[in-house]
């Protein structure tokens, strides 16, 4: 709703009292006004509120009661609310479906509201903007997921070329990454980073080029203005953000990758509105250092999510052993891009070789690590002043088992470069903040810094008084009672408590007039006069009363002046924090790695800078460990597709269920694993490294977008063959199956032809198209291979054993009886395929579709008859029971004769 449709009525003369617009609901339409694209989540109390259109699409979106309040411009105002103390539950829910919120507090204090007059409405304004990318609270966070948004920028690179800058920016952790890439590979680095939210320069945003991508993703996006994001102004916003005079101690950077930074930090100024998130420095990797993957390839690999969107099923869910949050994030961060840099790939395998040889190195590090809370989050919360004393305790724990681990590095000899720097950053940590912390916080802390008490007891002794008073001011009126009872020999007198006059001494009204003579009348002030006794105030009394009634308030005070400066302290250590931060997850993958490679077997693979690709029983990790949890062995398999100057190309034909799918992708995952420095689930494996990795296996429309199975099929074979070089490895299966089949046929032949003569690249093929096993004979480096499948009496059984050589038939009717297609089905089935088959070894295949009666209505097929089995005959006839030893050893015989 638009705040002209908000706004008062302009006229001048009265509105009616039913229109007239409240004090407060002209504040909450000036602040939805300056707020126009977000949810307005509205202090009022213990609730937040929304109002008109705001409140219909959260009562949509939440599922909560929509109600109303008043009336504006003669309508009804709509309303709904929700507790401040569930309202992340109800942020996560909007953020998930992509809402924006804006959260409104009260900035004043009712009491100061009052002072102004009686009508007058408390202040309030928003305090930050909630949005998919800018999400910080514990509650709404994978703890092993990062949550990142992209800020793009776009510079001419050529008369007919753009270059594209990102800046990838977690204000959860504080992590900021910048890179560059060109038009093309915009989407697979988009894909690396796995963004929550885009931020989209509006020039960018409206290229027709771009358009489609923009509207079909499934990524928020937000659109930008081209004001203040130039190189010149977003280099000036990075210097002032980081108090430096230059960029230069951060690295090198391109004009279009500074322009993203500024537009990332324009965007968390924007949201996070007076909050300053402590950031990393920018950081910047080398151009290449990371596999390209496009996000198809991704998905139909199943690296971080199934197809199905979930985490569990893939292969992250399958390998991550890491135990602190941290560490799996890193994890996930390293299979997203792995490397393309031989040496940077074999000085992490020595990491992990290292901790592989060394098991009571490993277990010990692993067991620190399980102590080891998530620091980075933590820090970042209290940065941001959304912090509690939860949080202090986290950094402090975090510290202290960053200190252990670093303590344990240190006395560890022969260490390789990756756990020895990683060492040495932990070891340079201060931790006398740490100390401090132990100190000061108490054993059990609440949740809010408001609700006070995590100061431990002994560390301040003014808060220990004024707690004593607050808790115990029981003890303090009794003894101010004895004395003043001693004092004036009244054994009755007593000091009581009411809320028109607060604490007083009560006395017998005899004691009572001769309190209000010398020497007792300058102590005790006369109050109030009763039937039978006197009441009297003091000094001390007024002033104990002052106390008590304040200690309470006084306390907190306190409580929240030392959670200030503590986290202030942490705030301004924030760089080697996030230093010792990150050297923690280095050593808990480098761990976990070398915990998943010695439980299960795998090995290191040789990565060079050739063109090999020879994998010696090789096995589908996620398959593998389904399998693994019913007993099932998996069948490894060998591949191999090495060249010297061009890789050669696996055409694989066999049975469908027989491995085709699985084949490929185990060996497409086994090059992911090996150049992000993981082992591998093989005997022995070595591979020239892989600059692009593309798959296309399975079929799926995406009608949304208006595309056929088919369509997208072609689109992903299209990008493939445009892109792959001869450093690529491709996996393709089943291309041309979702059209008529000589078109397939066509399409697919051609395809083959290209890989091999003009993307020379390695690639793994498979299809049912027999007819072309052929192209072996004529292209020196295509081989081919098939799945191994048996027949026992009548039902076919997948042996999952790839061999050289082509299949003859895909199984196609035993795989569709296994399915459950009624008999009849599958009977008149086979009737048409012998005559397909017959009639294509007589003459051409169109004549025989000519003759075959197809459309003709099939003779009703009759259920197949059991057929006689002699065995189960002679089974049936046997009584165990009424059979001795000697007679049940001679029927054994007997059938095992007949077998």
């Amino acid at each position: 709703m638009t705040s002209q449709a908000l706004s008062p009525r302009p006229d001048s003369q009265p509105a009616p009292a039913e229109t007239r617009v409240t004090p407060m609901m002209a504040q909450y339409i000036e602040i939805k006004a300056a707020n126009p694209d977000s949810l307005l989540f509205y202090r009022m109390g213990d609730f937040y509120e929304l109002f008109f259109e705001d409140a219909e699409i959260a009562s949509r979106a939440l599922g909560i009661v929509l109600t109303k309040r008043g009336k504006h411009q003669g309508q009804d105002i709509p309303m709904c609310g929700v507790p401040v103390e569930r309202a992340d539950d109800y942020l996560q829910r909007l953020i998930g479906l992509g809402h924006r919120v804006a959260v409104c507090e009260q900035t004043e204090d009712p009491a100061e509201a009052k002072k102004r007059g009686a009508k007058s409405v408390v202040r309030r304004d928003v305090v930050r903007l909630v949005t998919p990318g800018t999400i910080t609270e514990d509650r709404l966070l994978e703890p092993g997921r990062a949550n990142l948004f992209l800020a793009l920028s776009r510079r001419r690179a050529s008369d007919t070329a753009w270059c594209y800058g990102l800046a990838a920016v977690d204000i959860s952790t504080g992590h900021f990454v910048v890179s560059e890439t060109d038009g093309p590979g915009l989407p697979a680095e988009i894909a690396r980073f796995e963004p929550r939210e885009i931020l989209v320069p509006d020039v960018v945003y409206d290229d027709p080029e771009l358009a489609s991508f923009w509207r079909e993703t499934r990524i928020a996006i937000t659109p930008l203005s081209r004001d203040g994001l130039d190189p010149a102004s977003a280099e000036r916003r990075l210097r002032d953000y980081f108090g430096v005079s230059t960029l230069d101690a951060f690295g090198s950077f391109s004009g279009a990758e500074i322009a993203a930074a500024g537009a990332a930090l324009f965007y968390i100024e924007k949201t996070q509105l007076d909050s300053r998130p402590v950031l990393n420095p920018p950081a910047r990797g080398s151009d290449g250092a990371a596999l390209a993957i496009d996000a198809a390839t991704r998905a139909n690999l199943e690296l971080t999510r199934t197809l199905a969107g979930e985490r569990s099923g893939s292969l992250l869910a399958t390998i991550d052993c890491t135990v602190t949050p941290g560490g799996a994030r890193f994890l996930a961060e390293r299979l997203a891009g792995p490397l393309t840099d031989p040496a940077m790939i074999r000085r992490r395998q020595d990491a992990v070789a290292h901790l592989v040889e060394n098991a009571t190195l490993r277990d010990r590090l692993r067991g620190i690590l399980k102590r080891s809370p998530d620091l980075a989050r933590a820090l970042s919360r209290l940065g941001l002043g959304r912090g509690g004393p939860r949080d202090l305790a986290c950094v402090r724990d975090g510290l202290f088992a960053a200190r252990d681990l670093g303590l344990e590095l240190a006395i560890t000899p022969g260490l390789p470069q990756e756990l020895a720097e990683a060492g040495a950053r932990l070891q340079s940590l201060e931790t006398a903040v740490a100390d401090e912390l132990a100190g000061a916080l108490a054993d059990e802390l609440p949740l809010m810094k408001r609700d006070g008490g995590f100061i431990r007891a002994g560390f301040l002794a003014d808060l220990d008084e004024l707690r004593e008073l607050q808790q115990d001011s029981r003890r303090f009126i009794a003894a101010l009672q004895t004395r003043y009872a001693t004092e004036t020999g009244c054994k009755t007198l007593r000091v009581k408590h009411n809320h028109m006059i607060g604490y007083f001494v009560e006395v017998p009204q005899n004691v009572g007039e001769d309190l209000l003579k010398e020497p007792w009348k300058a102590t005790f002030v006369h109050r109030q006069t009763m039937a039978g006794a006197m009441r009297f105030s003091t000094v001390e009394l007024g002033d104990l009363e002052s106390k008590i009634a304040s200690a309470a308030d006084r306390a907190l005070r306190i409580e929240l002046g030392v959670f200030e400066d503590m986290a202030q302290k942490l705030v301004g250590l924030s760089a080697a924090i996030a230093s010792a931060a990150e050297a923690t997850a280095v050593v808990d993958v480098t761990a976990a790695l070398a915990d998943l490679a010695t439980r299960l077997d795998w090995v290191r693979p040789t990565v060079d800078a050739g063109l090999a690709f020879t994998v010696k029983g090789g096995r589908h990790p996620v398959v593998e460990a389904a399998l693994k949890k019913d007993g099932t062995p998996f069948i490894a398999n060998d591949s191999d597709l090495s060249g010297e100057n061009a890789g050669c190309i696996l055409l694989i034909t066999g049975p469908n269920m027989g491995g085709k799918s699985t084949y490929l992708r185990q060996n497409a995952l086994i090059v992911v694993l090996a150049q992000m420095g993981s082992f591998v689930p093989a005997r022995q494996a070595h591979m020239g490294v892989v600059d692009r990795l593309f798959s296309r296996v399975g079929a799926a429309d995406d009608l949304a977008r208006g595309r056929s199975t088919f369509m997208v099929e072609m689109v992903e074979t299209a990008a493939i063959l445009n892109q792959a070089t001869s450093r690529s490895l491709v996996i393709l299966d089943e291309i041309g199956r979702g059209t008529a089949t000589f078109d397939g046929l066509s399409i697919a032949w051609a395809a083959i032809e290209h890989l091999h003569e003009t993307n020379r690249c390695r690639a793994l093929f498979a299809t049912h198209f027999h007819e072309l096993t052929a192209l072996a004979d004529r292209m020196k480096r295509i081989a081919n291979a098939t799945l191994k499948v048996t027949e026992w009496h009548g039902e076919v059984v997948f042996l999952h054993e790839v061999v050289p050589g082509a299949a003859d038939r895909s199984y196609g009717l035993q795989v569709a009886r296994l399915a459950g297609l009624p008999p009849a089905v599958v009977e008149r089935a086979k009737v048409i395929l012998g005559e397909l088959e017959k009639s294509d070894r007589e003459r051409p295949k169109r004549a025989v579709v000519d003759d075959l009666p197809l459309f003709a209505v099939p003779a009703r097929a009759e259920p197949p008859q059991p057929k006689a089995d002699p065995l189960r005959e002679t089974l049936d006839a046997i009584d165990p029971d009424q059979m001795t030893p000697r007679e049940a050893l001679d029927a054994l015989y007997r059938l095992k004769a007949r077998l």
